[in-house]
Protein backbone atom coordinates (compact mmCIF):
# COMPACT_ATOMS: atom_id res chain seq x y z
CA UNK A 1 0.00 0.00 0.00
CA UNK A 2 1.42 3.31 -1.04
CA UNK A 3 1.28 6.26 1.31
CA UNK A 4 -0.11 9.59 0.06
CA UNK A 5 2.57 12.20 -0.56
CA UNK A 6 3.35 14.42 2.36
CA UNK A 7 1.92 17.91 2.17
CA UNK A 8 4.42 20.75 2.34
CA UNK A 9 4.34 22.61 5.66
CA UNK A 10 2.01 25.60 5.75
CA UNK A 11 3.73 28.95 5.40
CA UNK A 12 2.56 32.29 6.69
CA UNK A 13 4.47 34.49 4.28
CA UNK A 14 2.62 37.67 3.35
CA UNK A 15 1.50 37.93 -0.28
CA UNK A 16 3.24 40.61 -2.33
CA UNK A 17 1.42 43.94 -2.20
CA UNK A 18 -0.90 44.64 -5.07
CA UNK A 19 0.17 47.48 -7.34
CA UNK A 20 -2.01 50.52 -6.99
CA UNK A 21 -4.18 51.21 -10.00
CA UNK A 22 -4.22 54.76 -11.32
CA UNK A 23 -3.46 57.82 -9.25
CA UNK A 24 -3.24 57.53 -5.46
CA UNK A 25 -2.57 59.84 -2.54
CA UNK A 26 -0.32 57.30 -0.82
CA UNK A 27 2.52 55.02 -1.85
CA UNK A 28 2.19 51.25 -1.60
CA UNK A 29 3.89 51.57 1.80
CA UNK A 30 1.29 54.07 3.02
CA UNK A 31 3.46 57.18 2.80
CA UNK A 32 1.60 60.39 1.98
CA UNK A 33 2.20 61.85 -1.50
CA UNK A 34 0.71 65.30 -0.99
CA UNK A 35 1.69 68.38 0.99
CA UNK A 36 -0.59 69.54 3.78
CA UNK A 37 -1.54 73.21 4.00
CA UNK A 38 1.08 73.76 6.72
CA UNK A 39 3.79 72.10 4.63
CA UNK A 40 2.86 74.18 1.61
CA UNK A 41 3.18 77.33 3.74
CA UNK A 42 6.62 76.18 4.92
CA UNK A 43 7.61 75.57 1.32
CA UNK A 44 6.51 79.05 0.27
CA UNK A 45 8.40 80.62 3.18
CA UNK A 46 11.54 78.79 2.10
CA UNK A 47 10.96 79.95 -1.50
CA UNK A 48 11.12 83.57 -0.33
CA UNK A 49 14.82 83.04 0.36
CA UNK A 50 15.55 81.54 -3.07
CA UNK A 51 16.46 83.22 -6.35
CA UNK A 52 13.59 85.37 -7.64
CA UNK A 53 12.81 83.17 -10.63
CA UNK A 54 12.90 80.06 -8.47
CA UNK A 55 10.50 81.77 -6.07
CA UNK A 56 7.97 82.56 -8.80
CA UNK A 57 8.16 79.00 -10.13
CA UNK A 58 7.49 77.64 -6.64
CA UNK A 59 4.56 80.02 -6.17
CA UNK A 60 3.10 79.03 -9.54
CA UNK A 61 3.23 75.32 -8.71
CA UNK A 62 1.66 75.91 -5.29
CA UNK A 63 -1.13 78.26 -6.35
CA UNK A 64 -2.01 76.95 -9.83
CA UNK A 65 -1.81 73.21 -9.13
CA UNK A 66 -0.12 72.59 -12.46
CA UNK A 67 2.45 70.02 -13.47
CA UNK A 68 6.07 71.15 -13.51
CA UNK A 69 6.23 70.74 -17.29
CA UNK A 70 3.10 72.89 -17.67
CA UNK A 71 4.57 75.66 -15.53
CA UNK A 72 7.83 75.62 -17.48
CA UNK A 73 5.85 75.89 -20.74
CA UNK A 74 4.00 79.01 -19.55
CA UNK A 75 4.58 82.03 -21.80
CA UNK A 76 4.19 85.75 -21.13
CA UNK A 77 1.07 86.14 -23.29
CA UNK A 78 -0.77 83.51 -21.24
CA UNK A 79 -0.52 85.45 -17.98
CA UNK A 80 -3.80 87.39 -17.76
CA UNK A 81 -3.15 90.14 -15.22
CA UNK A 82 -6.58 91.74 -15.73
CA UNK A 83 -8.69 88.61 -15.28
CA UNK A 84 -6.35 87.13 -12.66
CA UNK A 85 -5.72 83.93 -14.60
CA UNK A 86 -2.94 81.73 -15.86
CA UNK A 87 -3.76 80.00 -19.13
CA UNK A 88 -1.97 76.65 -19.02
CA UNK A 89 -1.56 74.16 -21.81
CA UNK A 90 -2.65 70.71 -20.66
CA UNK A 91 0.35 68.67 -21.76
CA UNK A 92 -0.95 65.21 -20.83
CA UNK A 93 -3.46 65.12 -23.65
CA UNK A 94 -3.56 63.13 -26.86
CA UNK A 95 -3.19 66.31 -28.87
CA UNK A 96 -1.60 69.69 -28.29
CA UNK A 97 -3.35 73.04 -28.10
CA UNK A 98 -5.69 72.20 -25.21
CA UNK A 99 -5.67 75.00 -22.64
CA UNK A 100 -7.29 75.65 -19.29
CA UNK A 101 -7.62 78.91 -17.34
CA UNK A 102 -6.77 78.75 -13.64
CA UNK A 103 -7.54 81.65 -11.26
CA UNK A 104 -4.56 82.54 -9.07
CA UNK A 105 -4.09 84.99 -6.17
CA UNK A 106 -3.00 88.59 -6.81
CA UNK A 107 0.25 87.99 -4.90
CA UNK A 108 1.36 85.50 -7.55
CA UNK A 109 0.43 87.81 -10.44
CA UNK A 110 2.29 90.70 -8.82
CA UNK A 111 5.38 88.53 -8.32
CA UNK A 112 5.29 87.32 -11.93
CA UNK A 113 5.00 90.90 -13.20
CA UNK A 114 7.79 92.16 -10.95
CA UNK A 115 10.25 89.36 -11.71
CA UNK A 116 9.42 88.59 -15.34
CA UNK A 117 8.26 92.01 -16.59
CA UNK A 118 4.88 90.75 -17.78
CA UNK A 119 3.22 94.13 -18.39
CA UNK A 120 6.19 95.54 -20.27
CA UNK A 121 6.56 92.50 -22.51
CA UNK A 122 2.81 92.35 -23.19
CA UNK A 123 2.85 96.00 -24.27
CA UNK A 124 5.37 95.27 -27.00
CA UNK A 125 4.71 93.96 -30.45
CA UNK A 126 3.96 90.26 -30.25
CA UNK A 127 2.54 90.53 -26.71
CA UNK A 128 5.18 88.14 -25.39
CA UNK A 129 3.98 85.19 -27.47
CA UNK A 130 6.37 82.28 -27.22
CA UNK A 131 8.45 83.97 -24.51
CA UNK A 132 8.74 81.45 -21.70
CA UNK A 133 8.88 82.71 -18.14
CA UNK A 134 11.40 80.04 -17.18
CA UNK A 135 13.60 78.95 -20.13
CA UNK A 136 14.80 75.92 -18.17
CA UNK A 137 14.83 72.20 -18.75
CA UNK A 138 12.53 70.04 -16.67
CA UNK A 139 15.50 68.70 -14.69
CA UNK A 140 16.70 72.23 -13.88
CA UNK A 141 13.23 73.15 -12.64
CA UNK A 142 12.93 69.96 -10.62
CA UNK A 143 16.27 70.54 -8.92
CA UNK A 144 15.32 74.11 -8.05
CA UNK A 145 12.04 73.04 -6.46
CA UNK A 146 13.68 70.11 -4.65
CA UNK A 147 16.31 72.48 -3.18
CA UNK A 148 13.55 74.71 -1.79
CA UNK A 149 11.78 71.66 -0.35
CA UNK A 150 14.98 70.64 1.41
CA UNK A 151 15.60 74.13 2.80
CA UNK A 152 12.04 74.14 4.13
CA UNK A 153 12.69 70.90 6.03
CA UNK A 154 10.44 68.81 3.75
CA UNK A 155 11.45 65.28 2.83
CA UNK A 156 9.74 62.17 1.56
CA UNK A 157 7.44 61.20 -1.34
CA UNK A 158 5.34 64.34 -0.82
CA UNK A 159 8.31 66.72 -1.13
CA UNK A 160 8.14 67.14 -4.90
CA UNK A 161 6.38 69.17 -7.61
CA UNK A 162 3.81 66.36 -7.84
CA UNK A 163 3.29 66.64 -4.08
CA UNK A 164 2.42 70.31 -4.56
CA UNK A 165 -0.10 69.40 -7.26
CA UNK A 166 -1.71 66.75 -5.06
CA UNK A 167 -1.70 69.22 -2.16
CA UNK A 168 -3.52 71.75 -4.33
CA UNK A 169 -6.23 69.19 -5.09
CA UNK A 170 -6.65 68.16 -1.45
CA UNK A 171 -6.75 71.80 -0.29
CA UNK A 172 -9.33 72.71 -2.96
CA UNK A 173 -11.68 69.87 -2.01
CA UNK A 174 -11.18 70.58 1.70
CA UNK A 175 -12.17 74.21 1.07
CA UNK A 176 -15.44 73.06 -0.48
CA UNK A 177 -14.56 73.80 -4.12
CA UNK A 178 -16.89 71.74 -6.37
CA UNK A 179 -15.19 68.73 -7.92
CA UNK A 180 -16.00 69.84 -11.46
CA UNK A 181 -14.08 73.09 -10.89
CA UNK A 182 -11.13 71.25 -9.35
CA UNK A 183 -11.20 68.93 -12.37
CA UNK A 184 -11.07 71.94 -14.71
CA UNK A 185 -8.23 73.62 -12.85
CA UNK A 186 -6.13 70.45 -12.70
CA UNK A 187 -6.86 69.52 -16.30
CA UNK A 188 -8.20 66.03 -15.58
CA UNK A 189 -10.01 64.30 -18.41
CA UNK A 190 -12.24 62.32 -16.03
CA UNK A 191 -14.04 63.47 -12.89
CA UNK A 192 -13.26 60.09 -11.34
CA UNK A 193 -9.58 61.09 -11.34
CA UNK A 194 -10.34 64.29 -9.45
CA UNK A 195 -12.57 62.45 -6.98
CA UNK A 196 -9.50 60.89 -5.38
CA UNK A 197 -8.95 64.17 -3.54
CA UNK A 198 -12.23 63.62 -1.71
CA UNK A 199 -10.34 60.89 0.16
CA UNK A 200 -8.51 63.58 2.14
CA UNK A 201 -6.71 62.30 5.22
CA UNK A 202 -4.65 63.56 8.12
CA UNK A 203 -4.78 67.29 8.75
CA UNK A 204 -7.33 67.93 5.99
CA UNK A 205 -9.67 65.16 7.16
CA UNK A 206 -9.47 66.45 10.71
CA UNK A 207 -10.61 69.90 9.56
CA UNK A 208 -13.50 68.39 7.62
CA UNK A 209 -14.55 66.21 10.55
CA UNK A 210 -14.38 69.23 12.87
CA UNK A 211 -17.38 70.71 11.08
CA UNK A 212 -19.51 68.08 12.84
CA UNK A 213 -18.10 68.67 16.34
Amino acid sequence: MTRPPLRPPATHAKPPPRPQAGMALHTVDGARKYLTTGERDAFLRAAEQADRQVRTLCMTLAFAGCRLSEALALTVDRVDLVAGLLVLESLKKRRSGIYRAVPVPPALLEALDLVHGIRELQSRRGKGRGVRLWPWSRMTGWRAVHAVMASGGLDGPHASPKGLRHGFGVAAVSAGIPLNLVQKWLGHAQLTTTAIYADAVGEEEQSIAARMW
